[in-house]
């Protein structure tokens, strides 16, 4: 079962336990000493100046899939460090991300050499409302995972995965598989949460790879039988032909899925039952257009069923992993506690320079 790490950091001995997060993550994806000593660094900076210039916040850490997979991507794994807070904002976004801008009590290391040594950045920050960064490290930079070509190339996915009540393991799961020019992304809830919710998300998560080439439905009823004997999962497929521009979609249980077409919103909708116990006995594949102006969002039912996307939900140009956390971010509030494991997960288009 994957591990997630959700480290709140409200003093500095938090800041410590979002490195030792990363290290054991580097541990995970199976990074080198020199990549584990560039997560912990990451890791480090960004809970510090969560802490120094938020007053708090939250790191979460993981291990993904790359933003963008190429084909035959060999299983590449990355240590992902997310950074979520509702503090005052950056006035000067270019001026903090400048090598050598630094502030007092920091590592002198600043979001500038983070962004420089991790292999993918970005962020978003809106004053008086938050920030949200995020920073990949992976195993081999530059590597052929992070030069895939051919349209499905045109695709980028990314996620962040909350467990519920600061457990070691989120009982959501979700995962992308590409062959050829098509590239699947699947959610997947695990009913309820804890252990056993991760065994059965995680069940599909290993059955995804077989299903690359199915359709939407077909997969799910692929994923159905590999679930049996879990407790059953709700589970969502969305495919992207990229040569057609089509987008398929089908969904089990209480995934939701939104699409964004040119500014506007459309809920994909999924059948009610659960995958690996009570799978309907029709699924169909819906379909849609897939454009560079789109933007899918698939979230479990821990994130609020009112949230209501923003402009910056649709940003084509700012990392999914982004997206995903400012939705998570901006959808939670005291008022509307989360009471179930969460995850958010983002496919849009790359820019064309590349993720």
């Amino acid at each position: 079962m994957p591990r997630v790490w959700d480290v709140p950091v409200h003093d500095s001995t938090r800041v410590r336990d979002a490195r030792v997060a990363a290290e054991h993550a580097a541990a995970l994806a199976g990074l080198d000493e020199r990549r584990t000593a560039t997560a912990s660094l990451v890791a480090t900076e960004l809970a510090t100046n969560v802490l120094k210039h938020a007053g708090g916040g939250t790191v979460l850490i993981d291990v993904v899939a790359p933003p963008v997979l190429a084909a035959g991507h060999g299983g590449a794994r990355l240590v992902q460090v997310a950074t979520v807070d509702h503090g005052p904002g950056i006035a000067d976004v270019p001026a903090a991300l400048r090598d050598g801008f630094t502030t007092t009590g920091s590592l002198g290391a600043g979001l500038g050499t983070c962004a420089r040594l991790a292999d993918d950045f970005d962020l978003h920050s809106v004053p008086g409302q938050g920030t949200v960064v995020v920073a990949r490290v992976g195993a081999v930079p530059g590597g052929p995972a992070a030069a895939p070509r051919g349209p499905a190339a045109r695709v980028r996915a990314g996620a962040v995965n909350v467990p519920f009540a600061g457990a070691e393991y989120s009982g959501d799961a979700w995962a992308w598989v590409r062959a050829g020019d098509v590239v699947s992304l699947m959610l997947a809830d695990g009913l309820g949460h804890g252990p056993e919710a991760a065994r059965a998300s995680t069940a599909a998560v290993e059955a995804l790879g077989a299903s690359a080439h199915l359709a939407p439905a077909e997969a799910l009823r692929r994923l159905d039988t590999a679930l049996t004997g879990t407790r059953g999962a709700a589970v969502a497929v969305a495919q992207i032909d990229t040569r057609a521009g089509v987008l398929r979609f089908s969904g089990v249980g209480n995934i939701g899925a939104r699409l964004c077409e040119g500014g506007t919103w459309r809920h994909l909708v999924s059948r009610p039952g659960i995958v690996g116990t009570h799978r309907p006995a029709t699924l169909r594949d819906q379909e849609a257009v897939w454009a560079d102006d789109r933007v899918l969002v698939l979230h479990s039912d821990g994130l609020p069923s009112r949230w209501s996307p923003t402009s910056d939900t649709c940003r084509t140009t700012t990392d999914p992993a982004v997206t995903a956390a400012v939705t998570f971010r901006d959808a939670s509030s005291p008022a509307r506690p989360v009471r179930d494991d969460t995850a958010v997960v983002v496919l849009a288009p790359s820019p064309p320079d590349g993720p």
